[in-house]
Protein backbone atom coordinates (compact mmCIF):
# COMPACT_ATOMS: atom_id res chain seq x y z
CA UNK A 1 0.00 0.00 0.00
CA UNK A 2 2.84 2.49 0.80
CA UNK A 3 4.41 1.34 -2.10
CA UNK A 4 1.44 2.32 -4.67
CA UNK A 5 1.07 5.73 -2.50
CA UNK A 6 4.60 6.86 -3.11
CA UNK A 7 3.76 6.00 -6.94
CA UNK A 8 0.81 7.57 -7.40
CA UNK A 9 2.01 11.09 -6.08
CA UNK A 10 5.22 11.02 -8.10
CA UNK A 11 3.88 10.33 -10.96
CA UNK A 12 -0.01 11.71 -13.24
CA UNK A 13 -2.46 9.15 -14.29
CA UNK A 14 -1.27 9.37 -18.23
CA UNK A 15 3.01 8.66 -17.07
CA UNK A 16 1.90 5.99 -14.40
CA UNK A 17 -0.06 4.37 -17.64
CA UNK A 18 3.44 5.12 -19.85
CA UNK A 19 5.26 3.58 -17.33
CA UNK A 20 3.12 0.55 -17.14
CA UNK A 21 2.87 -0.18 -21.37
CA UNK A 22 6.80 0.45 -21.15
CA UNK A 23 7.17 -1.89 -17.99
CA UNK A 24 5.10 -4.76 -20.00
CA UNK A 25 7.66 -4.44 -23.38
CA UNK A 26 10.61 -4.69 -21.18
CA UNK A 27 9.59 -7.49 -19.09
CA UNK A 28 8.44 -9.02 -22.97
CA UNK A 29 11.71 -8.65 -24.45
CA UNK A 30 13.02 -9.91 -21.19
CA UNK A 31 11.11 -13.27 -21.47
CA UNK A 32 12.26 -13.32 -25.59
CA UNK A 33 15.66 -13.08 -24.88
CA UNK A 34 15.64 -15.87 -22.54
CA UNK A 35 13.67 -18.09 -24.81
CA UNK A 36 16.63 -17.44 -27.23
CA UNK A 37 19.44 -18.31 -25.14
CA UNK A 38 17.70 -21.13 -23.69
CA UNK A 39 16.21 -22.40 -26.83
CA UNK A 40 18.74 -25.77 -27.54
CA UNK A 41 17.69 -26.78 -24.09
CA UNK A 42 14.29 -26.60 -24.31
CA UNK A 43 14.45 -28.68 -27.89
CA UNK A 44 16.36 -31.23 -25.69
CA UNK A 45 13.85 -31.40 -23.14
CA UNK A 46 11.06 -31.68 -25.98
CA UNK A 47 13.29 -34.40 -27.77
CA UNK A 48 13.63 -36.58 -24.40
CA UNK A 49 9.74 -37.21 -24.30
CA UNK A 50 9.10 -37.36 -28.01
CA UNK A 51 9.22 -40.95 -29.21
CA UNK A 52 7.99 -42.37 -32.69
CA UNK A 53 5.91 -45.36 -33.07
CA UNK A 54 7.08 -47.31 -35.76
CA UNK A 55 4.65 -50.52 -37.27
CA UNK A 56 7.14 -53.16 -38.72
CA UNK A 57 5.52 -56.51 -39.27
CA UNK A 58 2.62 -55.46 -37.39
CA UNK A 59 4.52 -55.41 -33.90
CA UNK A 60 4.81 -52.00 -32.23
CA UNK A 61 8.30 -50.59 -31.73
CA UNK A 62 9.05 -47.72 -30.28
CA UNK A 63 12.04 -45.20 -31.32
CA UNK A 64 13.17 -42.52 -28.84
CA UNK A 65 14.93 -39.61 -30.78
CA UNK A 66 18.18 -37.82 -30.73
CA UNK A 67 18.44 -37.48 -26.91
CA UNK A 68 18.82 -41.09 -26.84
CA UNK A 69 20.41 -42.00 -30.24
CA UNK A 70 22.42 -39.20 -30.66
CA UNK A 71 23.77 -40.82 -33.96
CA UNK A 72 20.19 -42.33 -35.76
CA UNK A 73 18.35 -39.04 -35.73
CA UNK A 74 19.91 -35.83 -34.69
CA UNK A 75 18.33 -33.70 -37.57
CA UNK A 76 14.59 -35.35 -37.49
CA UNK A 77 13.87 -34.95 -34.06
CA UNK A 78 11.16 -32.81 -34.18
CA UNK A 79 9.10 -34.73 -37.06
CA UNK A 80 6.00 -36.84 -36.00
CA UNK A 81 5.06 -39.79 -38.63
CA UNK A 82 2.36 -37.83 -40.59
CA UNK A 83 5.05 -36.04 -41.65
CA UNK A 84 7.33 -38.48 -42.64
CA UNK A 85 5.49 -39.36 -45.63
CA UNK A 86 6.51 -35.74 -47.02
CA UNK A 87 9.30 -34.92 -45.71
CA UNK A 88 13.05 -36.22 -46.77
CA UNK A 89 14.59 -37.93 -43.80
CA UNK A 90 18.27 -37.93 -43.29
CA UNK A 91 18.70 -39.97 -40.11
CA UNK A 92 16.96 -42.84 -38.57
CA UNK A 93 14.06 -45.77 -38.74
CA UNK A 94 10.62 -44.32 -40.69
CA UNK A 95 7.79 -46.53 -41.59
CA UNK A 96 5.77 -45.73 -44.85
CA UNK A 97 3.07 -46.69 -46.91
CA UNK A 98 5.42 -49.58 -48.59
CA UNK A 99 8.74 -49.60 -47.03
CA UNK A 100 10.20 -50.13 -43.94
CA UNK A 101 13.83 -48.41 -43.75
CA UNK A 102 16.48 -47.40 -40.86
CA UNK A 103 19.09 -44.92 -41.87
CA UNK A 104 21.97 -44.18 -39.37
CA UNK A 105 25.72 -42.92 -39.25
CA UNK A 106 28.34 -43.70 -36.87
CA UNK A 107 30.42 -46.84 -35.29
CA UNK A 108 28.09 -49.34 -37.11
CA UNK A 109 28.63 -53.35 -37.38
CA UNK A 110 26.86 -55.59 -39.85
CA UNK A 111 27.28 -59.09 -39.35
CA UNK A 112 25.73 -61.22 -41.75
CA UNK A 113 25.40 -64.78 -40.15
CA UNK A 114 22.93 -63.39 -37.70
CA UNK A 115 21.30 -60.70 -39.49
CA UNK A 116 22.34 -58.27 -37.38
CA UNK A 117 23.18 -54.39 -37.56
CA UNK A 118 24.89 -53.11 -34.13
CA UNK A 119 24.76 -49.15 -33.59
CA UNK A 120 27.76 -48.73 -31.21
CA UNK A 121 26.77 -45.25 -29.13
CA UNK A 122 28.85 -43.79 -26.49
CA UNK A 123 29.52 -45.27 -22.82
CA UNK A 124 27.37 -42.60 -21.22
CA UNK A 125 24.38 -43.02 -23.60
CA UNK A 126 20.87 -43.51 -21.93
CA UNK A 127 19.35 -46.32 -23.99
CA UNK A 128 15.19 -46.41 -24.55
CA UNK A 129 13.48 -49.81 -23.00
CA UNK A 130 13.25 -50.44 -26.24
CA UNK A 131 16.74 -50.47 -28.59
CA UNK A 132 16.44 -52.77 -30.84
CA UNK A 133 14.12 -52.79 -34.36
CA UNK A 134 13.46 -56.01 -36.57
CA UNK A 135 13.37 -54.96 -40.66
CA UNK A 136 12.61 -57.11 -43.70
CA UNK A 137 14.54 -55.37 -46.14
CA UNK A 138 12.45 -55.28 -49.61
CA UNK A 139 10.02 -52.49 -50.61
CA UNK A 140 6.99 -53.95 -50.49
CA UNK A 141 6.45 -54.25 -46.69
CA UNK A 142 1.94 -54.29 -47.39
CA UNK A 143 2.37 -57.77 -49.41
CA UNK A 144 2.58 -60.91 -46.88
CA UNK A 145 3.25 -63.37 -49.39
CA UNK A 146 6.44 -61.16 -50.75
CA UNK A 147 7.47 -60.41 -47.10
CA UNK A 148 7.16 -63.67 -45.66
CA UNK A 149 10.20 -64.89 -47.99
CA UNK A 150 12.48 -61.94 -47.28
CA UNK A 151 15.40 -62.66 -43.97
CA UNK A 152 14.52 -60.53 -41.13
CA UNK A 153 17.32 -58.24 -40.02
CA UNK A 154 17.21 -56.75 -36.14
CA UNK A 155 19.03 -52.85 -35.79
CA UNK A 156 20.52 -52.80 -31.82
CA UNK A 157 21.56 -49.88 -30.36
CA UNK A 158 24.29 -51.34 -27.78
CA UNK A 159 26.81 -49.08 -25.35
CA UNK A 160 30.68 -49.10 -26.28
CA UNK A 161 31.54 -51.27 -23.45
CA UNK A 162 29.17 -53.68 -23.48
CA UNK A 163 29.48 -57.57 -25.30
CA UNK A 164 28.95 -56.93 -29.02
CA UNK A 165 31.08 -58.16 -31.65
CA UNK A 166 34.29 -56.48 -32.70
CA UNK A 167 35.05 -55.36 -35.95
CA UNK A 168 36.45 -57.85 -38.45
CA UNK A 169 36.72 -56.10 -41.65
CA UNK A 170 36.37 -52.08 -41.93
CA UNK A 171 34.65 -50.28 -44.84
CA UNK A 172 35.41 -46.66 -45.36
CA UNK A 173 31.99 -46.24 -47.51
CA UNK A 174 28.37 -46.48 -46.02
CA UNK A 175 26.56 -49.34 -46.93
CA UNK A 176 22.78 -50.46 -48.43
CA UNK A 177 21.51 -53.39 -47.12
CA UNK A 178 18.59 -55.10 -48.85
CA UNK A 179 17.22 -58.31 -50.43
CA UNK A 180 16.56 -60.06 -53.57
CA UNK A 181 14.03 -62.16 -52.54
CA UNK A 182 10.25 -61.47 -52.35
CA UNK A 183 9.24 -61.04 -55.80
CA UNK A 184 12.20 -61.78 -57.49
CA UNK A 185 11.63 -63.47 -61.14
CA UNK A 186 9.01 -61.15 -62.02
CA UNK A 187 10.21 -58.28 -64.71
CA UNK A 188 8.05 -55.84 -62.77
CA UNK A 189 8.58 -56.22 -59.25
CA UNK A 190 11.85 -56.10 -59.94
CA UNK A 191 11.80 -53.20 -61.32
CA UNK A 192 9.15 -51.30 -58.63
CA UNK A 193 10.11 -53.07 -55.57
CA UNK A 194 14.51 -52.97 -55.81
CA UNK A 195 15.65 -51.23 -59.02
CA UNK A 196 14.03 -47.72 -58.85
CA UNK A 197 14.04 -48.01 -54.25
CA UNK A 198 17.68 -48.94 -55.16
CA UNK A 199 17.93 -45.61 -57.13
CA UNK A 200 16.53 -43.57 -54.69
CA UNK A 201 18.41 -44.88 -51.16
CA UNK A 202 21.97 -44.66 -53.11
CA UNK A 203 22.38 -42.06 -55.91
CA UNK A 204 23.30 -39.38 -53.41
CA UNK A 205 26.12 -41.53 -52.82
CA UNK A 206 27.27 -41.10 -56.43
CA UNK A 207 29.14 -44.37 -56.21
CA UNK A 208 31.02 -44.28 -53.38
CA UNK A 209 28.33 -46.57 -51.45
CA UNK A 210 28.76 -50.70 -50.51
CA UNK A 211 25.51 -52.69 -51.59
CA UNK A 212 24.87 -55.49 -49.27
CA UNK A 213 22.70 -58.31 -50.04
CA UNK A 214 20.61 -60.86 -48.58
CA UNK A 215 19.30 -63.74 -50.19
CA UNK A 216 21.36 -62.56 -53.46
CA UNK A 217 20.73 -64.74 -56.42
CA UNK A 218 23.67 -64.62 -58.73
CA UNK A 219 21.92 -64.34 -61.37
CA UNK A 220 20.11 -61.28 -60.31
CA UNK A 221 23.04 -59.07 -59.93
CA UNK A 222 24.42 -60.77 -63.40
CA UNK A 223 21.15 -59.33 -65.26
CA UNK A 224 21.10 -55.92 -63.27
CA UNK A 225 24.99 -55.31 -63.41
CA UNK A 226 24.94 -52.34 -65.37
CA UNK A 227 22.64 -50.63 -63.06
CA UNK A 228 24.41 -51.87 -59.61
CA UNK A 229 28.13 -50.68 -61.42
CA UNK A 230 26.72 -47.13 -61.91
CA UNK A 231 24.81 -47.02 -58.34
CA UNK A 232 28.27 -48.63 -56.19
CA UNK A 233 32.12 -48.05 -57.69
CA UNK A 234 32.41 -51.52 -55.00
CA UNK A 235 31.51 -55.32 -55.54
CA UNK A 236 28.83 -56.65 -54.36
CA UNK A 237 28.82 -57.87 -51.30
CA UNK A 238 26.52 -61.53 -50.52
CA UNK A 239 26.10 -61.19 -46.61
CA UNK A 240 23.97 -63.67 -45.57
CA UNK A 241 26.30 -66.69 -44.62
CA UNK A 242 29.30 -64.27 -43.76
CA UNK A 243 30.59 -64.69 -40.42
CA UNK A 244 32.71 -61.74 -40.22
CA UNK A 245 31.88 -58.35 -38.29
CA UNK A 246 32.06 -55.80 -41.47
CA UNK A 247 32.04 -51.61 -39.78
CA UNK A 248 30.55 -49.30 -42.00
CA UNK A 249 30.64 -45.55 -41.11
CA UNK A 250 27.21 -45.59 -42.18
CA UNK A 251 23.85 -47.99 -43.53
CA UNK A 252 20.57 -48.01 -44.85
CA UNK A 253 18.77 -50.76 -43.65
CA UNK A 254 15.64 -51.48 -46.55
CA UNK A 255 15.35 -49.51 -49.16
CA UNK A 256 13.11 -45.89 -49.51
CA UNK A 257 10.34 -46.06 -51.67
CA UNK A 258 7.55 -44.31 -53.38
CA UNK A 259 4.12 -46.28 -52.86
CA UNK A 260 2.91 -45.62 -56.45
CA UNK A 261 4.04 -48.61 -59.51
CA UNK A 262 7.46 -47.23 -61.23
CA UNK A 263 7.00 -44.38 -59.75
CA UNK A 264 8.89 -40.93 -58.14
CA UNK A 265 7.23 -37.85 -56.47
CA UNK A 266 9.98 -35.23 -57.25
CA UNK A 267 8.55 -33.00 -54.27
CA UNK A 268 9.42 -35.54 -51.92
CA UNK A 269 12.50 -37.09 -53.68
CA UNK A 270 15.75 -35.32 -55.20
CA UNK A 271 14.74 -37.37 -58.66
CA UNK A 272 11.86 -37.75 -61.02
CA UNK A 273 11.15 -40.64 -62.52
CA UNK A 274 12.09 -38.96 -65.91
CA UNK A 275 15.99 -38.59 -63.92
CA UNK A 276 15.55 -42.43 -63.52
CA UNK A 277 14.91 -42.91 -67.39
CA UNK A 278 17.77 -41.06 -68.22
CA UNK A 279 20.11 -43.00 -65.47
CA UNK A 280 18.86 -45.69 -67.75
CA UNK A 281 20.07 -44.91 -70.63
CA UNK A 282 23.47 -43.91 -69.11
CA UNK A 283 23.26 -47.62 -67.56
CA UNK A 284 22.85 -49.10 -70.79
CA UNK A 285 24.48 -46.62 -73.32
CA UNK A 286 20.67 -46.35 -74.95
CA UNK A 287 21.19 -43.72 -77.92
CA UNK A 288 17.56 -42.12 -78.32
CA UNK A 289 16.12 -39.38 -76.22
CA UNK A 290 12.99 -38.87 -78.18
CA UNK A 291 10.88 -41.05 -80.95
CA UNK A 292 10.27 -40.01 -83.90
CA UNK A 293 8.30 -37.52 -84.94
CA UNK A 294 6.48 -37.80 -87.88
CA UNK A 295 5.80 -35.25 -91.12
CA UNK A 296 2.67 -33.83 -91.57
CA UNK A 297 1.78 -33.95 -96.06
CA UNK A 298 2.98 -31.00 -97.61
CA UNK A 299 6.38 -30.55 -95.38
CA UNK A 300 9.73 -29.98 -96.98
CA UNK A 301 10.53 -32.99 -98.57
CA UNK A 302 14.19 -33.20 -97.05
CA UNK A 303 12.75 -33.47 -93.87
CA UNK A 304 15.05 -35.73 -92.39
CA UNK A 305 12.54 -38.27 -91.16
CA UNK A 306 11.33 -38.79 -94.79
CA UNK A 307 12.42 -42.25 -95.17
CA UNK A 308 11.89 -43.60 -92.10
CA UNK A 309 9.44 -45.79 -90.82
CA UNK A 310 7.51 -45.41 -87.14
CA UNK A 311 9.23 -48.70 -85.45
CA UNK A 312 6.46 -51.09 -83.47
CA UNK A 313 7.80 -53.77 -81.23
CA UNK A 314 4.83 -56.36 -80.18
CA UNK A 315 5.80 -58.06 -77.12
CA UNK A 316 5.63 -61.47 -77.68
CA UNK A 317 4.79 -63.87 -74.34
CA UNK A 318 5.27 -67.58 -73.70
CA UNK A 319 3.12 -68.60 -71.67
CA UNK A 320 -0.19 -67.29 -71.01
CA UNK A 321 -1.76 -63.28 -72.00
CA UNK A 322 0.18 -63.84 -75.39
CA UNK A 323 -1.23 -62.71 -78.57
CA UNK A 324 -2.51 -65.54 -80.92
CA UNK A 325 -2.16 -63.91 -83.80
CA UNK A 326 1.14 -62.02 -83.24
CA UNK A 327 2.05 -62.77 -87.90
CA UNK A 328 -1.46 -60.98 -88.78
CA UNK A 329 -1.06 -58.02 -86.56
CA UNK A 330 2.62 -57.45 -87.61
CA UNK A 331 1.57 -57.74 -91.13
CA UNK A 332 -1.26 -55.66 -90.56
CA UNK A 333 1.30 -52.83 -89.11
CA UNK A 334 3.63 -53.10 -91.96
CA UNK A 335 0.98 -52.52 -94.07
CA UNK A 336 0.11 -49.21 -92.38
CA UNK A 337 3.35 -47.77 -92.75
CA UNK A 338 5.26 -49.62 -89.46
CA UNK A 339 8.71 -51.28 -89.33
CA UNK A 340 6.91 -53.84 -87.02
CA UNK A 341 9.11 -56.07 -84.70
CA UNK A 342 8.10 -59.21 -82.88
CA UNK A 343 9.77 -60.08 -79.64
CA UNK A 344 9.76 -61.78 -76.04
CA UNK A 345 10.72 -59.56 -73.28
CA UNK A 346 14.07 -61.59 -71.93
CA UNK A 347 17.71 -62.68 -72.47
CA UNK A 348 20.48 -59.95 -72.34
CA UNK A 349 18.94 -57.23 -70.79
CA UNK A 350 21.49 -54.79 -72.22
CA UNK A 351 20.58 -55.94 -75.89
CA UNK A 352 16.70 -55.50 -75.07
CA UNK A 353 16.90 -52.43 -73.74
CA UNK A 354 18.59 -51.54 -76.92
CA UNK A 355 15.91 -52.68 -78.85
CA UNK A 356 13.23 -51.08 -76.92
CA UNK A 357 14.61 -47.56 -77.18
CA UNK A 358 14.61 -47.83 -80.75
CA UNK A 359 11.16 -48.51 -80.89
CA UNK A 360 8.82 -46.00 -81.23
CA UNK A 361 5.48 -47.97 -80.43
CA UNK A 362 5.74 -50.69 -78.01
CA UNK A 363 2.55 -52.97 -78.41
CA UNK A 364 1.39 -56.07 -75.37
CA UNK A 365 -0.72 -57.45 -73.37
CA UNK A 366 -1.25 -56.36 -69.70
CA UNK A 367 2.28 -58.00 -67.62
CA UNK A 368 5.33 -57.71 -66.66
CA UNK A 369 6.76 -57.21 -69.82
CA UNK A 370 5.26 -53.50 -70.20
CA UNK A 371 8.05 -52.38 -67.49
CA UNK A 372 10.48 -52.12 -70.50
CA UNK A 373 8.58 -49.02 -71.24
CA UNK A 374 11.09 -47.48 -69.08
CA UNK A 375 14.24 -48.18 -72.14
CA UNK A 376 11.63 -46.44 -74.52
CA UNK A 377 12.48 -42.88 -75.73
CA UNK A 378 10.09 -39.82 -75.05
CA UNK A 379 7.14 -39.35 -76.52
CA UNK A 380 6.75 -42.71 -78.23
CA UNK A 381 3.47 -44.63 -77.75
CA UNK A 382 2.56 -47.30 -75.37
CA UNK A 383 -0.50 -49.32 -76.44
CA UNK A 384 -1.42 -51.57 -73.52
CA UNK A 385 -4.34 -54.24 -74.41
CA UNK A 386 -6.46 -54.83 -71.51
CA UNK A 387 -7.66 -58.87 -71.41
CA UNK A 388 -11.66 -59.65 -70.06
CA UNK A 389 -11.41 -60.14 -66.59
CA UNK A 390 -11.96 -56.23 -64.89
CA UNK A 391 -8.39 -55.42 -65.24
CA UNK A 392 -8.92 -51.99 -65.68
CA UNK A 393 -8.03 -50.89 -62.44
CA UNK A 394 -4.54 -53.24 -62.77
CA UNK A 395 -4.09 -51.31 -66.34
CA UNK A 396 -3.96 -47.62 -65.21
CA UNK A 397 -2.02 -47.86 -62.48
CA UNK A 398 0.61 -50.46 -63.05
CA UNK A 399 1.35 -48.69 -66.81
CA UNK A 400 -1.04 -46.14 -67.88
CA UNK A 401 -0.17 -43.44 -64.84
CA UNK A 402 3.35 -44.60 -64.79
CA UNK A 403 3.70 -44.12 -68.38
CA UNK A 404 2.63 -40.55 -68.47
CA UNK A 405 4.71 -39.66 -65.87
CA UNK A 406 7.22 -40.76 -67.92
CA UNK A 407 6.49 -38.59 -71.02
CA UNK A 408 5.82 -41.36 -72.89
CA UNK A 409 1.71 -41.23 -74.55
CA UNK A 410 -0.52 -43.89 -73.79
CA UNK A 411 -2.99 -45.71 -75.67
CA UNK A 412 -5.04 -48.96 -74.08
CA UNK A 413 -7.29 -51.42 -76.11
CA UNK A 414 -10.09 -53.13 -74.17
CA UNK A 415 -10.52 -56.69 -75.58
CA UNK A 416 -14.31 -58.31 -76.36
CA UNK A 417 -14.90 -61.31 -74.66
CA UNK A 418 -14.81 -62.77 -78.49
CA UNK A 419 -11.11 -61.81 -78.25
CA UNK A 420 -9.97 -63.84 -75.46
CA UNK A 421 -9.62 -67.70 -75.32
CA UNK A 422 -11.88 -68.07 -72.02
CA UNK A 423 -14.73 -67.88 -74.53
CA UNK A 424 -13.03 -71.30 -75.46
CA UNK A 425 -13.05 -72.74 -72.60
CA UNK A 426 -16.16 -72.05 -70.67
CA UNK A 427 -19.88 -71.12 -71.58
CA UNK A 428 -20.68 -67.71 -72.34
CA UNK A 429 -22.98 -68.00 -69.71
CA UNK A 430 -20.68 -69.23 -67.24
CA UNK A 431 -19.93 -66.36 -64.40
CA UNK A 432 -15.90 -66.17 -65.48
CA UNK A 433 -17.26 -64.95 -69.25
CA UNK A 434 -20.19 -63.35 -68.14
CA UNK A 435 -19.32 -61.34 -64.54
CA UNK A 436 -15.88 -61.17 -63.66
CA UNK A 437 -16.28 -59.25 -60.33
CA UNK A 438 -17.83 -62.04 -58.94
CA UNK A 439 -14.71 -63.78 -59.62
CA UNK A 440 -12.51 -61.33 -57.99
CA UNK A 441 -14.71 -61.55 -54.71
CA UNK A 442 -13.46 -65.19 -54.04
CA UNK A 443 -9.72 -63.80 -53.76
CA UNK A 444 -6.61 -62.72 -55.68
CA UNK A 445 -5.41 -65.95 -56.45
CA UNK A 446 -8.70 -67.16 -57.77
CA UNK A 447 -8.89 -63.93 -59.96
CA UNK A 448 -5.03 -64.31 -60.95
CA UNK A 449 -5.41 -68.50 -61.79
CA UNK A 450 -8.22 -67.71 -64.11
CA UNK A 451 -7.75 -64.10 -65.99
CA UNK A 452 -3.69 -63.57 -65.66
CA UNK A 453 -2.94 -67.55 -66.20
CA UNK A 454 -5.55 -69.36 -68.52
CA UNK A 455 -6.42 -66.35 -70.71
CA UNK A 456 -4.88 -65.58 -74.33
CA UNK A 457 -5.54 -63.12 -76.92
CA UNK A 458 -6.77 -62.91 -80.36
CA UNK A 459 -6.96 -59.64 -81.59
CA UNK A 460 -10.05 -58.88 -84.21
CA UNK A 461 -7.57 -56.71 -86.20
CA UNK A 462 -10.46 -54.43 -87.97
CA UNK A 463 -11.56 -53.70 -84.66
CA UNK A 464 -7.93 -52.76 -83.12
CA UNK A 465 -6.49 -51.08 -86.53
CA UNK A 466 -7.78 -48.13 -85.54
CA UNK A 467 -5.78 -47.98 -82.06
CA UNK A 468 -2.51 -48.40 -84.36
CA UNK A 469 -4.01 -45.44 -86.45
CA UNK A 470 -4.22 -43.19 -83.11
CA UNK A 471 -0.81 -44.22 -82.76
CA UNK A 472 0.32 -42.93 -85.77
CA UNK A 473 -1.68 -39.76 -85.71
CA UNK A 474 -0.20 -39.51 -81.58
CA UNK A 475 3.53 -39.30 -83.20
CA UNK A 476 2.76 -36.69 -85.78
CA UNK A 477 2.22 -34.51 -82.35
Amino acid sequence: MMYNSIFAKSFSRYEQKKLGYGAFVGCLIIVLSLCRVFKPYIGSIHDLKLKLYVSIDTKMLMLNETSSFPQIARETSSITVEETETKKMEQGCFSEERTNFCQVQGDIRVHGKSSSVYIVTPETTILPENSSWTIRPYARKDDAEAMRRVREWSIKAVKDGMKFPQCTQHHSIPAVIFSTSGYIGNHFHEFTDIIIPLFLTSRQFNGQVKFVVSEMRPWWISKYQAILSKLSNYEVLNIDKDDKVHCFPGVNVGLKRYPKELSIDPQKYSYSIKDFRSFLRDSYSLKRVHAIKLREEGEDENNKNKKQQPRLLILSRRRTRSFTNTAEIANMARSMGFEAIVMEAGGSMSNFANVVNSCDVLLGVHGAGLTNIVFLPENAVLIQVVPHGGFEWLAKYDFELPSKNMGLKYLDYKISVEESTLIQQYPQDHMIIKHPPSIGKLGWERFKSVYLEQQNVMLELNRFRPTLQKALELLHQ
